[in-house]
């Protein structure tokens, strides 16, 4: 026996010994590396009647080991677990270590019950000494006759865990190890178990001599003689400070989320509603900035606009503290800047304070930038970006449904002719492959939310249209009718320009296609970002070319000037049979007169009077749909 061991053997005097001590605990305990079992106890050499330590754990525990190794594989140096074994074999816990492990079983009958009431014969008291000096964990044992239960007995691996050598710890009560951090209740539930004279395992931290916490998890056990007296209590120490800071960090993690996600469901609550309820763009913006800097977390939010003549970002809408000046230049690093750069979300700290900047685009147009200041000395973490990034999302799309109808609303627009040459779509395909002429005329929208457009084809037949169309992948062509030397068809694609414009907030005025050319002609709102819109064009189909802006004001015309030019047109045949059918009633079912009655009453015959009506429809027809 080396001094170290001399001097633990000195100073636990008449005290029982630490494998004697172990040698009393009523449950089977094995200390196993590489798969030899280095150290066994009365009541596991009883269970399992094992002679000596050293031999094979596979042939001493049978079938229990194959599920025991694999445990122990899949228990994390420093930590322990519970182990259910198959059958009546009951269960067992293991403290993992990094050189080995320490098993303790179950105190259930594991079918070696007429063993377990035989004494122990003669063992290798030094070998069981070298066990538990090497065992994998900490192992303590104290004295509780002697005065406030000291410990008697440490191996090294308690040494490693704690700082303190052998002979600064003997003679001590284990709560030395405690301090201000440490678990009042855990504390008191040792204290209990010790009181009632049972088992328990608690979780606690803990101070190494050095000062340095970690979180160390505690099994202690009463040891009793043939009589059932405690004479001892031993312990088990494990390091468990990276699990339980994995298990904090979690915590932490999930409280804050429930934080942002309980202070900004409000917040998402309102903005939705300003959406929903806002009468226009300004109006939109101006409340969003205020409901953002009224809620909890933020000082101030401003929505902000690119502006590509001085290079600047110049904020349309603000509310909160601390005002930015009116205007940002988009060469500096401000995360306005980045965002509108990139089309990411950004964030930078300053003073303190953090600023995020989060784009307002909806279909790939651009509608500026929201900016966000929060309180100070907090950021703006993943998940709330990933929040504020939906919330200037929802933004975007509320200012497009604002745009989009101002598109309806608005008489100051701007004229913007493209010229596009992308065979994608579907008049620029056709054009080419049938040598025609096509011209837009309107969409068709279908009860299946599917889109067609009417187009007049000249220059070809509509045969020659059909097998030209159906050489093309992806474009739909039908043949409407086919007179006067043109074709109105129905055409349709993988591409619908008229309808992606539309959700844009412009307005397809003209297309017209020769040659695989299209000049398509569009009405912007004068208020809206038509830079946005066209880059847009110019993103989706290659081979766009900008042909002119124009700004103007769009024609109206009144319900009395649309009667007035519609009544020149008529003569006064084809007036009168129009006005006399309509009061007459000829256009309900069923029809209360005929037409031979209507003719009467204009002097004419039934042939005539029906040429004049048709002819007054067709021009009605041609007035509303804008022939005429």
């Amino acid at each position: 026996m080396d001094d170290v061991d001399a001097k633990r053997g000195s100073d636990v005097g008449d005290a029982p010994g630490a494998a004697r001590a172990l040698d009393r605990v009523v449950d089977p305990v094995v200390a196993v590396a590489d798969g030899t079992i280095t150290f066994a106890n009365e009541a596991a050499r009883d269970a399992f009647e094992l002679g000596e330590a050293g031999r094979d754990a596979a042939t001493a525990l049978g079938a229990r080991w194959t599920r025991l190794a694999t445990a122990i594989d899949e228990t994390t140096v420093g930590t322990a677990r519970q182990v259910d074994l198959e059958g009546e074999q009951g269960s067992a816990r293991i403290h993992r270590g990094a050189d080995g492990a320490t098993i303790t079983f179950d105190p259930e009958p594991t079918g070696t019950d007429e063993a377990a009431g035989s004494q122990p014969g003669a063992s290798d008291r030094l070998v069981k000494d070298r066990a538990l000096e090497e065992a994998p964990v900490g192992i303590t044992i104290s004295d509780p006759d002697r005065e406030d239960n000291p410990l008697v007995y440490v191996n090294e691996a308690y040494e490693t865990i704690t700082g303190y050598e052998f002979d600064e710890v003997v003679g001590r009560n284990c709560r030395f190890l405690q301090g201000e951090d440490s678990n009042e209740d855990a504390i008191a539930e040792m204290a209990a178990a010790i009181d009632d004279e049972r088992p328990v395992t608690v979780e606690l931290k803990n101070y190494r001599k050095n000062g340095t916490e970690f979180w160390n998890e505690v099994t202690i056990a009463p040891v009793r003689d043939q009589d059932g007296s405690v004479t001892n209590y031993v312990g088990f120490q494990n390091d468990i400070t990276a699990r339980k800071e994995a298990e904090l960090a979690l915590e932490r993690r999930t409280a804050e989320l429930e934080y942002i996600l309980d202070r900004v469901e409000g917040l998402i609550q309102d903005v939705t509603a300003v959406i929903a309820g806002s009468t226009d763009r300004s109006e939109l913006e101006d409340e969003v900035c205020t409901r953002i800097a009224e809620a909890d977390g933020y000082e101030r939010a401003w929505i902000g606009e690119r502006n590509p003549a001085t290079g600047t970002i110049e904020i349309r809408s603000s509310a909160g503290a601390e005002p930015e000046s009116g205007s940002i230049a988009t060469d500096t690093d401000h995360p306005a800047a980045e965002t509108l750069a990139t089309t990411d979300p950004a964030v930078d700290t300053a003073d303190g304070t953090a600023r995020a900047a989060f784009p307002l685009s909806y279909n790939a147009i651009e509608y500026g930038v929201l900016t966000v200041l929060t309180d100070r000395d907090r950021t703006v973490d993943d998940r709330e970006r990933v929040i504020l990034s939906a919330l200037a999302r929802a933004v975007a799309s509320g200012i497009n449904a604002r745009e989009t109808s101002r598109v309806l609303a608005t008489d100051a627009v701007v004229a913007v002719e493209l010229e596009l040459t992308d065979r994608s779509l579907a008049p620029v395909a056709l054009s080419a492959a049938a040598d025609c002429r096509l011209d837009y005329r309107r969409s068709v929208h279908h009860t299946d939310d599917e889109t067609t457009a009417l187009f007049t084809a000249t220059g070809v037949s509509a045969d020659g249209l059909v097998a030209a169309a159906t050489e093309l992948s992806d474009v739909d062509c039908r043949v409407v009718v086919e007179r006067d030397g043109e074709c109105l068809i129905k055409l349709s694609g993988a591409e619908d320009l008229v309808g992606w414009l539309s959700e844009r907030g412009a307005r397809t005025q003209a297309i017209e296609s020769e040659d695989g050319r299209a000049r398509v002609t569009l009405e912007i709102p004068r208020s809206a970002n038509v830079r946005s819109v066209v880059e847009a064009v110019e993103d989706r189909y290659s081979g766009t070319d900008v042909v002119s802006f124009q700004q103007r004001e769009r024609d109206r015309e009144t319900r009395q000037e649309f009667a007035a030019r519609l009544e020149d047109a008529l003569t006064d045949r084809q007036f009168a049979a129009l006005q006399r059918a309509y009061l007459g009633g000829y256009f309900e079912w069923p029809r209360p007169t005929t037409g031979e009655e209507l003719a009467q009453s204009m002097g004419v015959s039934r042939p005539t009077f029906h040429e004049h009506l048709r002819t007054a429809e067709a021009k009605l027809c041609r007035a509303f749909f804008g022939d005429m």
